[in-house]
């Protein structure tokens, strides 16, 4: 079959027609996405180049004018990639004309025999193409977002820009200005960070030294083969979503890391292991005109695959004592009885003893002894003249050196072949004999006339075994391609190994824990990853609690207390967790977040001439519009790049959106009026890092712990201030400023019977959270029961104080209506809520209950059971 080629701008050559191919066929299934079927639908498919594998799709549906981008870091199978095409079930499917012979390529047509193949020339391929389309076709309020979508996935846009260009140039359609709708759409099954999170949470490089190890990348990075090091880069970037994956990773990191013989036989295995994915694309991606370069590289690559062959079997016999589902799977896919076929190619084919070398000359006679002898008979005699040759250049030598009584040594590399090293001491004078002559510091480097003719002819030589080895071996690697579906499987598997022995290695090593998967994030002492590499015998560990009815934690805190590295430490954490590793906590449980977003302080950008208010605007803008209430985010202060009011007021406006989304979200602010306004929002929670400040002393001590409730004491930065030796009459006029505000603040801020009864509200919604959790738990009885009397304590404290705020406010506030009394008293806990009131509720029946009348699970049942119960009693006990 001819190759279809690009013809002329504006026309092109399609493949209508199945190219052979040697991996199995599998029947598309029909998905309940496929609603679109039918219409005609174009994909554009570009791919990055080398060993790593991200891939550009961009659909173009012509029937309802809509675009979809998403750009995968895929697996070397493309699984990924083949899902998300048979989402979409496109009629044409196109490529770059560079991508004809592509693995790609012929992987989709073994697993969608629809759609035609269509290739475009490289130019089409462009990026800035892709920008210029956007500004023309999509719809304005969505062109900023889509900038900053394309801007970060450069596939995404080459794919964007040719399926455009063919509809407009091939199919002679044009779209109408701005009436494109264009979505980009992350890939599946993944979380979702975008470029600004990654780089400030530094998961794969260090902020400021790119260089450093000071990243997660770096900490997690022990893996020992290339495939494992792109498989654990690859996870950071788009850590799992799906809950059984992660399991089945916890299982087989605990299956490693409690078997300590184990883990050091499969680390010890995996030393050493070829670059399966590289050698495995080497062999089926051939030119389309042989070389000797070409020929040598197969002869190496055969070599390499066998070596591959046997690495697979220690790893097989390492995990002889696996007992988790996924090592058993591994283990089974790197059984010697799977790869028979291959081996037994290979053993016929190739010698026994001939294993990969590195040195020039070792490479070289590898090349020429590979094949066994006896499978070509002139092959045979071709080698002993190669062999002879060889022996007449170290006869020459040893004659030369007996003749001229100096001690020479006869020398190989790639681009001069055979050469004499003479010992600089020796060699004064030297004979005219030698030629091509190298001084070094201790050596001097030459050749002779008779030794460049043994070296061509050994040259000669050598060609001619190659070129008649090359039958053989272009033999066995078609017998091989038949296999290597299977071979990139086992790639992938040891490539999971690699990570999964990382992640034992590390939780053994550093003391990490097995994370649990719930609905809640609690964390026990939880440690920031880099930074106790950093700092090790000074890092203070933190706790972490995050529930729907805490989801919203406002940190306040002095200068550098550690509210950055707190906020921080939790979404490496998490991230830890999602990739399958164990995390550095006593206890950790997390919540599958879908997205994870993290907005940091910012500085001007003047080459985008963006100031840095305008870039926190933007940034928090892209967040809104992608939030899900399963996303996590961390926002390192907002809207201090502007006024104090206009800031304060755009971040109770954006803080407002972020509590409406239910998504988790941490908030580090200095504005304390945040802290105030949102205090008694249900959600909302306020922390602060603690420390002690004494003004007088000028004395500032940081605990590094977080605590519950806003920071006590509002000034620190006079005290910061008096550290660095203000003049004494500017800090007194500041703290009188300081304290009018203070009172200012106080007399706005005085209680109301509203705060009163949202307080009240958030305590009872509060009990019910808990007690569902509880009920949901594994505590045994009588520690169940301690904890619920320690709850009802707490809870008829906090009750009790709050009642007193609301006598307090009803005697002050005497203006009030009766109307609205009775509207306020309605959603009072001494009342009975109607049958559309969202208040929770504590089961009636529960009266005057005390700890030996009731069983812990039955207060629980009664305390979080149905919506339509309430509370009548003020003085309710629990148990």
């Amino acid at each position: 079959m001819s190759n279809p080629r690009y013809t002329s701008p504006g026309s092109f050559v399609s493949l209508t027609s199945r190219a052979t191919s040697s991996c199995p066929t599998t029947a598309r299934q029909t998905t309940a996405a496929t609603s679109i079927a039918g219409q005609d639908i174009v994909c554009a498919v570009s791919e990055s180049r080398g060993i790593s594998t991200t891939i550009g799709l961009a659909f173009v549906n012509l029937a309802t004018a809509e675009v979809v981008l998403c750009q995968i870091c895929d697996s070397p199978t493309y699984v990924k990639t083949i899902t998300k095409i048979g989402v979409f079930e496109p009629s044409e499917i196109l490529f770059m004309n560079t991508a004809e012979e592509s693995r790609l390529r012929h992987t989709l047509q073994a697993n969608h025999s629809d759609p035609t193949f269509t290739f475009l020339d490289r130019r089409f391929w462009s990026d800035k193409t892709a920008h210029e389309y956007l500004d023309r076709l999509a719809f304005p309020d969505e062109l900023e977002y889509l900038k900053l979508c394309l801007g970060v996935n450069y596939f995404a846009a080459c794919s964007f820009a040719a399926v455009l260009k063919y509809v407009e140039l091939e199919l002679q359609r044009v779209f109408v200005f701005h009436s494109l709708r264009i979505r980009y759409e992350p890939s599946q099954g993944s979380m979702t960070i975008d470029l600004a999170t990654i780089m400030s949470l530094e998961l794969i490089q260090n902020l400021h030294n790119a260089k450093s190890r000071d990243s997660l990348y770096g900490v997690l990075s022990q893996t020992l083969t290339p495939m494992g090091t792109r498989l654990l880069r690859t996870n950071i970037l788009q850590p799992c979503t799906e809950r059984t994956t992660l399991t089945a990773r916890y299982n087989a990191v605990e299956d490693l890391s409690t078997k300590e013989d184990m883990l050091v036989s499969v680390r010890h295995a995996l030393k050493g292991f070829p670059d399966a994915d590289k050698v495995l694309t080497s062999i089926i991606l051939v030119p389309t005109r042989e070389t000797v370069q070409y020929i040598e590289q197969s002869v190496n690559n055969v070599i390499m695959l066998k070596t591959f062959m046997s690495a697979m079997k220690k790893v097989y016999q390492a995990l002889g004592a696996a007992q988790s589902e996924l090592l058993l799977t591994i283990r089974q896919l790197c059984s010697p009885a799977n790869h028979h076929t291959v081996e037994q190619l290979i053993n016929e084919t190739l010698n026994e003893q001939v294993a990969y070398q590195t040195k020039p000359l070792d490479l070289r006679n590898q090349r020429i002894y590979c094949v066994k002898t006896g499978v070509n008979s002139l092959l045979d005699v071709a080698r002993q003249t190669y062999k002879e040759a060889n022996a007449d250049a170290a006869e020459l030598v040893a004659k030369l050196a007996e003749t001229c009584g100096l001690a020479l040594d006869l020398k190989y590399d790639t681009a001069r072949q055979y050469y004499i090293c003479i010992p600089t001491a020796e060699a004064d004078p030297l004979s005219d004999i030698f030629i091509n002559v190298y001084r070094k510091r201790n050596r001097i480097e030459c050749q002779t006339l008779d030794l460049v003719k043994l070296n061509q002819k050994i040259a000669d030589s050598h060609e001619e075994v190659v070129t008649m080895s090359d039958q053989t071996i272009q033999e066995l690697l078609r017998g091989v391609c038949t296999k290597v579906s299977l071979l990139f499987r086992t790639s992938e598997a040891v490539a999971m190994l690699d990570m999964l022995a990382t992640f034992a290695q590390l939780a053994t090593s550093h003391d990490y824990i097995r994370p649990e998967l719930t609905d809640t994030l609690a964390i026990k002492a939880g440690r920031h990853p880099i930074r106790e590499r950093i700092h090790t015998s000074k890092y203070i560990p933190n706790d972490a609690y995050a529930t729907p009815q805490s989801r919203f934690q406002i940190i306040t805190g002095c200068n550098m207390s550690g509210k950055s590295t707190y906020i921080r430490s939790l979404a490496l954490i998490t991230v830890m967790a999602q990739i399958g590793c164990f995390v550095p906590a006593q206890y950790a449980s997390f919540p599958i977040s879908q997205q994870l977003f993290a907005r940091v302080a910012t500085t001007d950008d003047l080459d985008a001439n963006v100031s840095t208010f305008a870039a926190e605007m933007r940034e928090m803008a892209f967040i809104l519009r992608h939030v899900q209430p399963q996303s996590m985010i961390l926002i390192d202060e907002l809207g201090r790049g502007t006024s104090t009011i206009d800031g304060l007021a755009i971040a109770v406006a954006l803080a407002e959106a972020l509590l409406a989304s239910k998504a988790l979200v941490w908030f580090v602010t200095h504005f304390h009026d945040l802290a105030s306004i949102l205090s008694e929002r249900s959600g909302v929670l306020n922390l602060h890092l603690a420390a002690d400040i004494v003004p007088e002393a000028a004395k500032m001590t940081m605990h590094y712990r977080i605590a519950e409730g806003p920071v006590p004491d509002r000034r620190y930065g006079l005290a910061l201030a008096r550290l660095v030796d203000l003049p004494s009459d500017v800090l007194d006029v500041a703290e009188k400023v300081s304290d009018e505000l203070d009172r200012n603040a106080q007399r706005r801020d005085s209680p109301s019977r509203a705060i009163a009864i949202a307080r009240k509200r958030n305590l009872l919604l509060s009990l019910r959270e808990q007690l569902i959790l509880a009920r949901a738990g594994t505590m045994d009885e009588e520690s169940l029961r301690h904890w619920l009397k320690e709850l009802q304590d707490e809870f008829i404290i906090r009750m009790a104080a709050v009642g007193k705020d609301l006598e307090s406010t009803e005697e002050n506030d005497q203006d009030t209506s009766s109307d609205t009394a009775q509207d306020q008293d309605h959603v009072s806990i001494n009342s009975r809520p109607s049958s559309g009131s969202s208040t929770p509720n504590v089961s009636p029946n529960l009266g005057e209950v005390t700890v030996q009348e009731l069983s812990p699970s039955e207060a629980i049942q009664l305390g979080s059971e149905s919506e339509s119960s309430s509370i009548t009693n003020d003085s309710m006990t629990l148990v």
